[in-house]
């Protein structure tokens, strides 16, 4: 019976564990959708960028700062132009969303920290 007992604590620990593990990436995700909805300059290609952003920092161990690659996150994101992809991921640092370190160098990957939602910059009325 104690050793039943005793597995039971460690299950509720890891559960706990997995729960806060995985609720800051809940909780940032609510926190930039709730954000972006006053934000007039967020478009669609920002937020699936941000979401995949999230989801690469989940499938590398939650690592800080997270390293990317455009080729890796393209396709993750559906910006099918790299244009497009450097200009949004660009946006979203000026914009307050990430701090983005570019890498100008194919062997080593572009850094981006997670700025917590309430820092961001505020923005005007105006589409920029």
């Amino acid at each position: 019976m104690r050793v039943v007992c005793e597995i039971g604590r460690r299950i509720e620990k890891l559960v706990m564990a997995i729960n806060a593990y995985y609720g800051q990436q809940v909780e940032m995700l609510n926190a930039f959708l709730e954000r972006v909805k006053e934000d007039p300059r967020i478009g669609t290609t920002h937020i699936s960028l941000y979401v995949s952003l999230i989801g690469l920092w989940q499938d590398k161990g939650f690592e800080k700062p997270l390293s990317v690659f455009s080729h890796e996150m393209m396709p993750r994101c559906k910006i099918s132009g790299s244009a497009t992809y450097h200009r949004n991921i660009r946006e979203l640092h000026d914009f307050g969303y990430i701090k983005y370190i570019p890498s100008y160098n194919h062997f080593l990957g572009s850094l981006v920290y997670f700025v917590p939602i309430g820092s961001c910059l505020s923005f005007t009325n105006k589409r920029i």
